[in-house]
Parts: C-alpha cells; sequence; structure tokens
C-alpha cells in the first residue's frame, strides 16, 4: 500500500509536491468541538517556514487554509482538510538537470522505484523537504488536543556540525529556542552557530544538525506491546522525515558502551511519588511510557544540494557528468527540521492518548474546551509575548 498516512486514530495523510500546485493534508479522527483555527495551525507553520536566516530564500508565506471539518470555529468530527499553496516555484533549473539525477537525493532511487517517465523530477517531488509543511499542519491540531492531558512537546538544535551545546537542556530551553535563528537549545550558542553557518555557506557547502526532542507531563502506560511500542512508533516518525539518519532514545547508543550497573536507573520516591532516579531511558520502559520526561535526539544529515562540483550520470548517454546543484536550500536542514521533530512527536502521543482513552475520540465536553483553550492560549503567550529570558 502506498505510505502517505500516519497513525491509527489520530490518522494523518498528506498530498502535494515541493513544485506542485500545493501541500495539503487530510486529518481524521479528530473529535467534535475542538476549536480551530487557521490561525492556530499558522502559528505552528512559522517555525519551519523558509526565507529566514540560514534558511532557503524560496520565499513561501505558508498560510494554511482549512477546507472542510471546522465549522464556526470548531472542528465538526469529519476529516479535516487543509492546503497551503506553492507561491514560490521556479522549475527551470530542475528542466537543466532532468536526466543527471542529484547524489545524495532520493533522484534515483524514485527512478527505480516508479520508472523515469513518471519520476517528479521538479525540486524532489514527494522526497522534498516542502512536504512537510503537511505535517506540521497536523501536529499543530495535535498539539491543540494534547492541551487537554498537559502534554507539551519542544525541540531545538543540539549540534551543528561539530559544534555541540554542552550541559543541561530542558524543556524551557528547547521551548524557548523557537526564538533565536538557530534554534540552539541554549542562547548562548546562537553566535557561535551563525559563525559556522555562515562558513559554511559562503563555502557553497552544508552541514548536519542533531536536534534533542523534550515532551512534559506525559502520562503513564501509553504504548501499546509489542510492535506499537511508543519509541517504535517515535522512531518510524522521525525517519519518515526527509533527510534523517539517526534517532535514539534516552541515552542511546551511549548506553552499549556502558556496563549495566553504569546505566541502573533506580526506582524511588519523591514526595510520595513513584520515580525513576535519573530517567536515564528517556521516560519509556518496555515501550510503554513512564511519566518521566520523554527525551530523545534525531540526526539529520548535510543538506545534499551543494554549490560545489559532483558526479553523477547522465542517463540518456550513461557517461559520468559533473553538475553543480543551484536551486535554493537550507545550508543546514535541522533547524526547519526542528518543528517538524515536534509535529511528528505530537502525532504519535495524540494517537496512543486516544487509543489509551485519555482523549475523547468522538466529542469533547465542555469543560475539555475550556482546558484545552486556556493551555494553548497560555502556550502562545510564551513564544509570543515574553522573548526569550
Amino acid at each position: 500500500m502506498p505510505g502517505n498516512s500516519f497513525g491509527k486514530i489520530f490518522k494523518v495523510t498528506t498530498f502535494g509536491e515541493s513544485h506542485g500546485v500545493l501541500i495539503g493534508v487530510v486529518v481524521d479522527g479528530v473529535p467534535a468541538g475542538l476549536p480551530l483555527t487557521e490561525d492556530d495551525i499558522n502559528f505552528e507553520l512559522k517555525f519551519r517556514r523558509p526565507g529566514a536566516l540560514y534558511t532557503s530564500p524560496r520565499i513561501e508565506e505558508d498560510k494554511a487554509r482549512i477546507v472542510s471539518g471546522v465549522l464556526n470555529g470548531r472542528t465538526t468530527g469529519a476529516p479535516i482538510a487543509i492546503v497551503v499553496e506553492n507561491r514560490d516555484v521556479d522549475t527551470s533549473y530542475y528542466e537543466e538537470i532532468k536526466y543527471t539525477p542529484r547524489p545524495n537525493h532520493a533522484d534515483m532511487a524514485y527512478i527505480f522505484r516508479y520508472g523515469f517517465e513518471n519520476w517528479d523530477y521538479r525540486g524532489g517531488g514527494r522526497a522534498s523537504g516542502r512536504e512537510t509543511v503537511a505535517r506540521v499542519a497536523a501536529g499543530a491540531i495535535a498539539k491543540k488536543l494534547l492541551m487537554l492531558i498537559g502534554t507539551q512537546v519542544a525541540s531545538c538544535v543540539e549540534s551543528i556540525g561539530e559544534a555541540t551545546i554542552d550541559g543541561d537542556i530542558d524543556f524551557e530551553n528547547a521551548l524557548k529556542s523557537r526564538l533565536l535563528s538557530t534554534r540552539a537549545c541554549r542562547k548562548e550558542y546562537d553566535e557561535k552557530f551563525r559563525v559556522l553557518l555562515e562558513l559554511i555557506s559562503s563555502e557553497g557547502d552544508s552541514v548536519g544538525a542533531v536536534i534533542r526532542g523534550i515532551v512534559i507531563d506525559v502520562p503513564r502506560g501509553l504504548g501499546e506491546p509489542v510492535f506499537d511500542k511508543v519509541k517504535a512508533d517515535l522512531a518510524k516518525a522521525m525517519f519518515s522525515i526527509p533527510g534523517v539518519v539517526g534517532f535514539e532514545i534516552g541515552l542511546g547508543f551511549n548506553a552499549a558502551l556502558k556496563r549495566g550497573s553504569e546505566v541502573m536507573d533506580e526506582i524511588v520516591v519523591m514526595n510520595g511519588d513513584i520515580r525513576w532516579k535519573k530517567n536515564i531511558y528517556g521516560g519509556i520502559l518496555g515501550g510503554v511510557t513512564t511519566g518521566e520526561p520523554i527525551v530523545f535526539r534525531v540526526a539529520f544529515k548535510p543538506t545534499s544540494s551543494l554549490k560545489k562540483p559532483m558526479r553523477t550520470v547522465d542517463l540518456r548517454t550513461m557517461k559520468e557528468v559533473e553538475i553543480v546543484v543551484r536551486g535554493r536550500h537550507d545550508p543546514c536542514i535541522g533547524i526547519r527540521g526542528a518543528a517538524v521533530v515536534e509535529a511528528m512527536t505530537a502525532l504519535v502521543l495524540v494517537d496512543h492518548a486516544m487509543r489509551s482513552g485519555l482523549i475523547p475520540t468522538t466529542k469533547l465536553s465542555q469543560k475539555d474546551i475550556e482546558i484545552i483553550s486556556e493551555r494553548w492560549e497560555r502556550y502562545r503567550r510564551c513564544l509570543l509575548g515574553q522573548g526569550y529570558q
């Protein structure tokens, strides 16, 4: 079956291509009564929008239009369709390299799968990062629903290339990273990341990044062993994001370098409640949430499009040739990727919360609506009114 959908109860299906008319998403399974406006969607979309410092110079407003599933400002229980127009499209360069697939891109893999005659060569088509607009739009709805149970998701850039942030990173750091041009997990590293990105851009090169994800106020017991573990669904969600090459939760790969006695996370009583002393395994054990914060890391590869000569094959002659990818590209896709990581995390958790009966699947009560509305406004005010402190 085509892999364009994600989720079981809260189900998301994306459509559209990088250089097509629009990008869109259909979100099914949203209970009736959720207050939802285009402004809610646009609030989240602005954090992955191109055209800002250290992002693609492609200028897209990324204004969402809700075309079904909402009446008088509330969801009806019907599928919600959201579209975002592609306005700043330039396919001229892709006509030039139509027969010379770009190294490190999905070009050749898509040709193998679908055939050259059916391949959308315009900016990568469905394989483009542009598709993630739809995910962030759906993630806005998921984030708003999660407000009912108090769960909040944030992410930030922990490292760009070899420049890595030292010290603890908490949820507040991750949330407020949205106010920084580099999405650095700590404000004092923003300038260091800026200098590196300026150097990389001036050389026509690109660089990878590691994103830290943090989820707080997570209900205990989310996850359905053995194949629908929360960590398994998170891994699938992250690896579905274009450019992601690695995922680890908690201590991750470093745990493999330790002895069992070194990574023993003892169970303790804190303020009369059962807790884990160090949260070494990132809030998930046996694939089920423990109630501790979920902490994970996602690795993004360097942007594949470089302004440097690279070798490929001309499919018309089957001879090796040299190309330079012009176009408009981010020097570090991880910066905007942070917003996509948040969205995919929210999609996983809202689906599991609904499967566990913690969020209604048919309609919200008036009390539910009041709780969500108050918490959502507080969340927006935190980012709109206070600045980084």
